[in-house]
């Protein structure tokens, strides 16, 4: 498809992604949703991408939903547009993303932000779900990731005052992985991809499931999943070859075979 509000690269094995409305702080329309997660797929299937970098830039990772695109909207042009059914295929991603994020990560922004599964953030984010205010509520997963990942009493105070948060304080309630300078977040992004990127690819994609399965399921059905997951890595050449290097006291080389 035609590129319109993202922007696109190849660095070696990592893909990145980079939200392209800067005249409106990267507010998320559905042709922007679509084109970012088309383009995640697209890469999800390209064996030469093993990790995938999504961000923004310095002023705005993402502000929000298109206000424009929805004030007029009833509930059956929602229900009928069927605009969240694109935001729940990033769930289907099985390569690891991780989100480079700075000034404005609002709303939607947020959402899509949770979406990803490491996030490295400048010292100028502002983190928040300010949908109350608007007189509606996150509608992308807001309330479900932002409980699960910051806990209730934090979730609730950000969902119903609508107030952000500063990056320090993400770190705290460990919705971030990482906060730096704001001339270096995407630098230090682009660091962590290349670090996972270098790991035997199955495993990564193996690993990340089984965290998600660990968040989303009960015990015994995410311990199932996991021995049966080191199960199968058993059957990959780079088992072989990564426990052959270990012995041979060698730098493995991974095919992600």
């Amino acid at each position: 498809m035609r590129l319109e509000f993202i922007k696109t690269s190849v660095e070696g094995q990592i893909g990145v992604i980079q939200l392209n409305r800067p005249k409106v702080y990267n507010a998320l329309n559905i042709k922007m949703m679509e084109e970012i997660v088309q383009t995640m797929e697209q890469w999800d299937r390209d064996e030469d991408i093993r990790v995938i970098v999504l961000t923004g830039n310095e002023k705005a990772f993402a502000s929000g939903a298109d206000i424009d695109e929805m004030a007029d909207q009833t509930a059956v042009d929602m229900l009928k547009k069927k605009q969240f059914q694109t935001w729940d295929r990033i769930a289907t991603i099985s390569k690891p993303i991780v989100a480079a994020v700075s000034g404005y990560v609002l709303g939607g922004g947020c959402e899509l932000m949770m979406n990803c599964d490491l996030i490295v953030a400048s010292e100028t984010a502002k983190i928040g779900q300010p949908e109350i205010n608007l007189g509606i509520m996150p509608g992308a997963g807001g309330t479900v990731r932002l409980t699960k990942m910051v806990g209730k009493a934090k979730a609730m105070e950000m969902l119903l005052t609508g107030e952000p948060i500063t990056a320090e304080e993400a770190l705290q309630y460990r919705l971030v992985n990482k906060v730096v300078p704001v001339e270096s977040y995407l630098d230090e992004a682009m660091k962590l991809a290349k670090k996972i990127a270098e790991k035997p690819p199955l495993s990564v994609q193996l690993i990340k499931r089984s965290v998600i399965m660990a968040i989303d399921s009960p015990v015994e059905h995410a311990m199932e999943f996991e021995r049966n997951s080191i199960f199968l890595l058993f059957a990959s050449e780079d088992q072989t070859e990564g426990m052959q290097a270990f012995l041979e006291k060698r730098k493995p080389q991974f095919k992600g075979k």
